[in-house]
């Protein structure tokens, strides 16, 4: 009897001693499972934030603008009847409306007479306020465009040009206006970015030719 009593207390502390060194292991798994789950985490996030920034910093190197190359017309606009650079014509650009466009070789695509004005403006996409942007035509705004004279400086328009992303009806103060041909082109930037098709607007005092 004594000798059941005793073999089998050795059996019940076995089993504990078993219980016992498996039950760290078992643990010890699980910490190394979830560590594995939790290192894994940091890692798309970095990348999600990584890409995040690349756009940005594309953004900026175009100055933030998104350019309408449609090529389309406003209503009224009037073909110049001798401009000083024809339609085929080759130019440099002097201005730097956009990122890699002073000193660029452009295409002349269409050349007309009218009053082009420079605005500020608050775009609806919820941008910065954009101060003294060149051009919009007097075809593109409604308050101008039946005028013969052209508006004075401080007047408060509403703009129907979609050259850049939320600049179509806003609400602009006019800067300054001048009565010139601008022109339409394509060209190439200078900073290696792609071809530009149908830039608006150019005035004759932005361009030269060798």
């Amino acid at each position: 009897m004594n000798k059941k009593k005793i073999i089998g207390g050795v059996i019940t502390l076995s089993s504990l001693a078993l219980l016992a060194a498996c039950s760290p292991q078992d643990s010890g798994n699980q910490e190394s499972v979830d560590t594995s789950e939790q290192s894994s985490t940091p890692t798309v996030e970095n990348s999600s934030e990584s890409d995040m920034m690349n756009e940005s910093e594309s953004m900026d190197d175009m100055g933030g603008m998104m350019h309408d190359d449609s090529g389309e017309i406003p209503e009224g606009l009037q073909e110049a009847e001798n401009p000083t650079y024809p339609v085929g014509d080759t130019v440099t650009i002097q201005t730097d409306h956009m990122a890699g466009m002073e000193g660029a070789t452009g295409t002349i695509v269409g050349a007309f007479d009218t009053v082009a004005y420079e605005v500020t403006y608050e775009p609806t996409n919820g941008d910065s306020i954009v101060e003294n942007h060149k051009w919009v035509l007097k075809e593109e705004i409604p308050e101008a465009r039946n005028q013969e004279e052209p508006l004075n400086e401080g007047t408060e328009v509403i703009l129907e040009a979609s050259h850049m992303e939320g600049m179509e009806g806003v609400t602009a103060t006019i800067d300054s206006a001048e009565e010139t041909t601008v022109y339409m082109l394509d060209y190439q930037p200078t900073d290696g970015g792609e071809m530009v098709k149908n830039h608006k607007w150019v005035t004759e005092d932005e361009l030269s030719q060798e």
